[in-house]
């Protein structure tokens, strides 16, 4: 029996994660699913966007599968992302982002090809690192780049490993020519890490350049390394050329015990309520977690019922199509 913990959160969380326990509930597996409460509306209700009971619900499941957060854009006084929140408390410093299954063709060069990559983002430090001060009575904002080699090393050993079991292909993205000292260092130990591994062909492209070959050529690429933001950045990209973010899942994993799964598709206010929100993406992430659990096969199955179930232009439509295929 595995214990899992659903979080809505906010927005279109609240309509994805049911649907994603209907697809759990029918395929029938040992599972003890319970809800918890997260997001900027527990935060407006209780001034705590990630309850201590909602703490307590993590640490004693062995996966969470959480829906969307609202982060407002503007500074609210005492607000934490509370998936920020989680990914710290649990040291979750990988995040797994499979862009899969959509074909491309690129300008002028022939037949389509099929997509299959996987971003591997450092999930805890970079430009990330919540180090941001303001001077000059507001007219100056500073934030710290933190970089270190341990955390450098950890998310190229997970990278070197997930492109062990796929193509066996590891390109490391930085701007180590500009950002001398904080990609400078993310590069050697990505290099360091990687000469473990003999039978993978290594590269390195600098993140403009990425950007531009991922648009040319994104069947080429298998697993990308690299750090928090620019992880941020090429996932939503991969996702948009392989459908955009309704088929977007994601994994926040560590060094054993809890990880996270979650849609990378945001709230998405916008649409909330209205019950329109493809809810594949929070399928595709129940699979990777799944398969985290152990329960490879049955993930294989959704994972491949998922990518082939377009979606129908409602949460519940697309729901029922996926269900009857299971």
């Amino acid at each position: 029996m595995h214990t899992i913990t659903l979080i809505n959160g906010d927005g279109i969380g609240k309509e994805v994660i049911p649907a994603t326990e209907q697809i759990l509930l029918a395929l029938k597996l040992p599972l003890e699913l319970r809800y918890a409460e997260a997001g900027f509306a527990t935060f407006e209700q209780t001034g705590d966007a990630l309850p201590k009971d909602t703490i307590q619900a993590c640490e004693t499941s062995d996966a969470v599968l959480f829906g969307a957060t609202q982060s407002p854009m503007g500074k609210v006084e005492g607000y934490i992302s509370p998936i920020l929140s989680l990914r710290r408390r649990f040291n979750l410093f990988a995040n797994l982002r499979p862009a899969v299954g959509a074909q491309h063709v690129a300008p002028l060069q022939g037949e389509p090809r099929l997509i299959d990559m996987l971003v591997v983002r450092e999930n805890t430090e970079g430009m990330y690192s919540g180090r941001e001060r303001v001077e000059a009575d507001g007219q100056i904002a500073i934030l710290e780049r933190v970089i270190t080699a341990g955390a450098s090393e950890r998310i190229t050993r997970v990278a070197c490993e997930q492109a062990m079991s796929r193509r066996r292909k590891v390109t490391i993205v930085h701007k180590a020519n500009v950002l001398k000292e904080t990609c400078g260092l993310f590069r050697r130990v990505a290099f360091d890490v990687a000469k473990n591994y003999p039978d993978l062909e290594v590269e390195e492209l600098l993140i403009d350049a990425m950007v531009m070959h991922m648009v040319q050529r994104p069947y080429d690429f298998d697993v990308i390394v690299t750090t928090n933001l620019f992880g941020d950045i090429l996932s939503d990209l991969a996702a948009g050329l392989t459908g955009g973010l309704g088929i977007a899942p994601s994994a926040n994993i560590g060094a054993g015990g809890l990880a996270v799964f979650e849609p990378v598709h945001g709230s998405a206010p916008d649409i909330a309520g209205k019950g329109i929100a493809d809810p594949r993406a929070a399928f595709l992430s129940a699979g990777m977690m799944l398969a985290y659990l152990g329960y490879t096969e049955i993930a294989e199955k959704l994972r491949r019922v998922v990518y082939d179930t377009p979606y129908s232009g409602t949460t519940s439509g697309t729901t029922h199509a996926v269900l009857a295929k299971l």
